[in-house]
């Protein structure tokens, strides 16, 4: 369907900040709504961010005020921009894109992930 590439993690400071990307590939018109996943070790990924499929953006409690998704559809890419990081941030960031099966259901596809430390 799609392919997804994640970039841009790496080692931070607390009160820090990163941009990640997100490069989709592949049969982009198929795409219903993208959205950004964390997974700490030994915690459930959860959802950080993403786009309804009417355009409006969302976000966890946990990073409302700290984190922003955007995209830049001509480049098929998707952005988180990260402020103010703390240590609890730190996970593997995914991205989802969710796109149209066969019988008209939500498939799920995945990036492989790209880490984000947040330490001093």
């Amino acid at each position: 369907q799609v392919q997804l590439v994640e970039s841009g993690g790496g080692l931070v400071q607390p009160g820090g900040s990163l941009r990640l990307s997100c490069a989709a590939s592949g049969r982009i018109l198929s795409i219903n709504t993208m959205a950004w996943y964390r997974q700490a070790p030994g915690k459930q990924r959860e959802l950080v961010a993403f786009f309804s499929r009417g355009g409006s953006t969302h976000y966890a409690d946990s990073v409302q005020g700290r984190f922003i998704i955007s995209r830049d559809n001509a480049k098929a890419t998707m952005f988180l921009q990260m402020n103010n990081l703390k240590p609890e941030d730190t996970a593997v960031y995914y991205c989802m894109a969710e796109t149209a099966g066969a019988n008209n259901e939500g498939l799920n596809n995945w990036g492989q992930g790209t880490q984000v430390t947040v330490s001093s």
